[in-house]
């Protein structure tokens, strides 16, 4: 055999590299923010991990971001409308962008809030005011558009339209709200309706829906400002309904596991934990130590972590709704994201990003750094909210038009 050079450096890299996953949508591949990536750093330097690229190509709003086979989508707002954006995620180099509708104007800042969905080479974006769009993943070419308002008699919530869609199946999941039902199943090829949720027609919120399997039986779980539902994946059937005290507005994901499915909301209403073990969903409890307005709240273990309003960070036993602990002085408000036994915590007024190790036992820094720059063009009211993202080895951050991408691996 003669010898490679280039083949030789190939098995170096792959032998050394990270072993890292995709995040395809909202929240990672599981909808629970939590990567299974390995090899990234336990701690970082001083002044952070290695910027990588930064780029001012992302256009205004709150979008998140889904990477697959390389490709980072987002969306974003460039003058009077909404485009779905595609980028290299190694380079930051734009490879396509499609216009996807007029732009959602609003007093917290204007322009899209969802992460695209990607799947089987197609990936869909919900604009503020609505239009639900399905492009080619590789080129950007337009499949097919459903406006939920429109087409699916729904109602724009007082800040948009902010849901990201769930791919489940061969369906897209959406919540038009209204009475044609609130959650309505397209045809993830075609956008034609195959169902609505008709004996469940509340408006719709701010959050997004997951899928789960419970006793036998595959289905949506959504959360709406006063219900928690769980809806029958092949029929749009209501299985079930838990009551919820929701006020202005309801936004973080539910988070399931093993029969219970637990929800938080901000403005002073806390969390629920519900059992869906029986015929009807049973309270197991309901409190208020995690009040989580929209930075997400992980599971990991028995564990919750999250920010919670008025209690700082906080550790939350999953079981019985108990504080463990919490951390008020570190870093204020904002999002939180998992991976190789670390939290990275982003600090929505300041754009601070702390590295915490995972652990019931306590706060525990792993270090820190400042996202730099920060833009200029974000609405007065608005503040970093688009939700950290770990993938291959890169974290990737957002703070309106600016893109970042760190390092972070060993």
């Amino acid at each position: 055999m003669k010898f490679n050079p280039f083949f030789f450096s190939f098995l170096f890299a792959l032998c050394n590299a990270t072993s890292g996953t995709d995040w395809p949508g909202w929240r990672g591949s599981e909808r629970n923010d939590v990567s299974k990536e390995t090899g990234l750093l336990q701690s970082w330097p001083e002044g952070g991990p290695e910027k990588i690229w930064m780029n001012k190509l992302g256009g205004l709003g709150y979008s998140g971001f889904s990477i697959t086979n390389g490709i980072l989508y987002t969306m974003g707002a460039f003058g009077d409308e909404e485009r779905l954006l595609a980028f290299d995620a190694n380079s930051g180099k734009k490879v396509w962008e499609l216009k996807t509708g007029d732009l959602l104007k609003n007093n917290w800042g204007d322009g899209p809030r969802m992460t695209p969905s990607v799947s089987n080479g197609l990936v869909y974006s919900l604009g503020g005011r609505g239009n639900l769009i399905c492009a080619n993943a590789k080129d950007g070419k337009k499949e097919w558009s459903v406006h939920l308002v429109e087409d699916l008699g729904g109602k724009v919530p007082g800040w948009g339209y902010t849901e990201s869609v769930l791919i489940d199946q061969g369906r897209v999941i959406c919540t038009p709200g209204g009475e044609k039902g609130a959650l309505a199943a397209l045809d993830a090829k075609t956008g034609k309706v195959l169902w609505r949720s008709k004996a469940f027609t509340d408006g719709a919120q701010y959050s997004s829906p997951i899928v789960i399997e419970n006793q036998s039986k595959r289905q949506y779980v959504q959360l709406v400002m006063k219900n928690l539902v769980g809806i029958e994946a092949t029929s749009g059937k209501l299985l079930w309904k838990s009551s919820w005290p929701g006020k202005v507005a309801v936004i973080p994901t539910p988070v399931y596991s093993d029969n219970h499915v637990y929800v938080s909301s901000g403005y002073g209403v806390g969390c629920k934990l519900v059992e869906l073990a029986g015929s009807s969903p049973v309270d197991v409890y309901e409190n208020k130590v995690m009040k989580n307005h929209h930075g997400g709240v992980i599971k990991l273990g028995d564990y919750l972590y999250g920010y919670s309003d008025g209690y700082g960070w906080v550790c939350q036993n999953f079981k019985n709704g108990e504080l463990k602990w919490n951390e008020k002085k570190s870093l204020g408000k904002g999002a939180i994201a998992y991976a190789d036994n670390r939290f990275y915590c982003l600090g929505e007024g300041d754009g601070r990003v702390i590295l915490i190790e995972a652990t019931p036992e306590g706060w525990k820094a792993k270090g820190e750094f400042t996202i730099t720059p920060q833009t200029e063009q974000r609405n007065p009211k608005g503040k970093v909210w688009t939700h950290p993202v770990i993938s291959n080895g890169k974290l990737y951050l957002r703070d309106q038009e600016l893109i970042f991408c760190y390092d972070i691996k060993r």
